[in-house]
């Protein structure tokens, strides 16, 4: 429990009165700073369970956003498809309520918590996922896709605020490394798996395997997944103190600490919770322009996703099983250069912050981008000239795993910059950040076969290069130099307490 005029919640722990006035008030808080029932406090093999507990939430959804990409001719064959858009959008639509779900699930988890989201959130997408195996016509795949997609969407923005939760600052970057991963491994493996399943079965099965596999994790998750969120711990911490109190001694009024009033009603709490999401992403100009920067690669890798079948059928003449594999150039990119990220993030950012005379700053996660700035670009000029000179099929793959190098070093430094800096609220910032990159992620794919098509691979990816260089490469510099004065004007960061 702690007095009312905390600054900062969580941080001491003691049971006060409030005020001359309301004497039978009791702000409940931590008991004491290492009190064993604050995440932060828990074991570290306890912390890393419930880490890797979420990545693989998040996995199982985004395995399944491209897995049904090699089997999509398929599909259109037996619907009936000749419109090269309509094809795409069977895949794509996934990703769209991506856009929308963490938008009212993210808050969701502020005001219930983080575990009842996930969980719930993924028997939904497990639902909608297992009727997309058997829909009958392109319209009903696309409605259960997008169904799917709204239940598979809340790991996204809720997983990261997971590991707010329970990381500190100094620690936060390599677990960080590890869960940034899911969101884009899962579209590398999935279009692996599904080459191989549409190949030797039926398309269908791409959906019932990933319906099995999410149910596996939903169980481990019942194990593993505990409730991390400290507002509503501490509801808990409450209801047992109400429950333990003596009846011939009247009831107390408690409220916990990262709460303005005693007097607030649900309604007030819910509907202010689901507007936060809208309110970062219209007045916060640092979730504008981080999520603009991560919407722009996070398109194009989605284009990657859609027209690799596409360079290897139809340039190298690999048949749809072996096609699928160099998706796993993209996977060699991502892991390599997230695990070495993973073990400098961290010492990168203990190292400014003792520079800074013991202040860490959320800018300390920028220096990730500047290579990620020079890295993506090369990548997508090696793998587009590559084919289009029809080149070895290794250097399209060199080409490839730069581009996932260079986006695995982006997201991990935005993601883990936007907990930095929202750190409660972090999963309605991220909810923000995933509505503007899962709306490119939806549209680009779209454009991509005619660009391709008109341009050729060299051109069109020169054309994307030359984007990624003019956005990418000065913004590592501006968000260095100027994010702390953007930041600092924002209400959200710099109130610590929950209203």
């Amino acid at each position: 429990m702690s007095d009312d005029k905390h600054a900062h919640p969580g941080e001491q722990s003691r049971g006060t009165d409030v005020g001359e006035d309301d004497s039978d008030v009791v702000v409940v808080d931590w008991d004491g700073p290492n009190d064993p029932e604050n995440p932060k406090n828990w074991s570290y093999e306890k912390r890393w369970r419930a880490t890797i507990a979420v990545s693989l939430f998040t996995f199982a959804s985004t395995v399944t956003s491209s897995g049904i990409a090699p089997g999509s001719s398929k599909i259109a064959e037996e619907f009936g498809i000749t419109s090269q858009p309509i094809v795409a959008m069977t895949v794509s639509i996934f990703v769209l309520a991506y856009a929308i779900g963490p938008l009212f699930m993210a808050p969701l988890s502020e005001i219930y918590g983080r575990t009842k989201v996930i969980q719930l959130s993924n028997l939904f997408f497990f639902a909608w996922n297992m009727a997309c195996g058997f829909a009958q016509n392109k319209t009903q795949l696309i409605i259960f896709r997008f169904l799917a997609g709204l239940g598979g969407s809340p790991p996204l923005a809720v997983g990261m605020g997971v590991l707010g939760d329970m990381w500190r600052a100094e620690e936060r970057g390599r677990a960080s490394a590890t869960y940034s991963l899911a969101p884009l491994m899962g579209p590398v493996i999935g279009p692996v798996i599904g080459a191989w399943i549409s190949a030797r079965t039926t398309w269908r099965w791409v959906f019932w395997s990933t319906c099995i596999f999410a149910m596996a994790v939903q169980v481990m998750g019942l194990f593993f997944l505990r409730e991390t969120f400290a507002p509503v711990l501490l509801e808990q911490k409450i209801a047992r103190l109400r429950k333990a109190e003596e009846p011939e001694k009247g009831a107390r009024r408690y409220r916990t600490v990262f709460e303005a009033s005693e007097t607030r009603s649900w309604q007030h709490i819910f509907s202010k919770a689901l507007r936060r999401p809208f309110a970062l992403f219209m007045h916060e100009s640092i979730v504008q322009l981080l999520g603009l920067y991560m919407a722009f690669i996070y398109g194009i890798f989605y284009i990657y996703l859609t027209t690799i079948p596409t360079i290897f059928r139809d340039v190298y003449h690999h048949p749809p099983g072996v096609a699928g594999l160099h998706y796993f150039a993209l996977g060699i990119g991502l892991i390599f250069t997230s695990q070495l990220n993973s073990r400098t993030m961290d010492t990168v950012y203990i190292y400014l912050r003792d520079r800074n005379g013991g202040i860490g700053e959320p800018e300390f996660r920028i220096p990730s981008m500047f290579p990620a700035s020079v890295l993506f670009p090369i990548g997508l000029l090696v793998s587009g000239w590559a084919a289009e000179k029809q080149l070895h099929w290794i250097v399209v793959d060199v080409g490839m795993a730069l581009v996932g190098a260079g986006m695995i070093l982006s997201f991990q430094s935005i993601q883990t910059y936007l907990v930095d800096t929202f750190t409660l609220f972090s999963a309605s910032a991220l909810a923000a950040v995933t509505f503007i990159r899962s709306v490119f992620a939806f549209g680009f794919p779209l454009f991509a076969p005619a660009m391709y098509a008109k341009l050729g691979y060299g051109k069109g990816d020169t054309i994307l290069a030359v984007l990624a260089i003019v956005i990418g490469c000065p913004s590592p510099f501006l968000f260095w130099k100027y994010g702390k004065a953007v930041r600092m004007r924002s209400r959200h960061t710099m109130k610590p307490a929950v209203s």
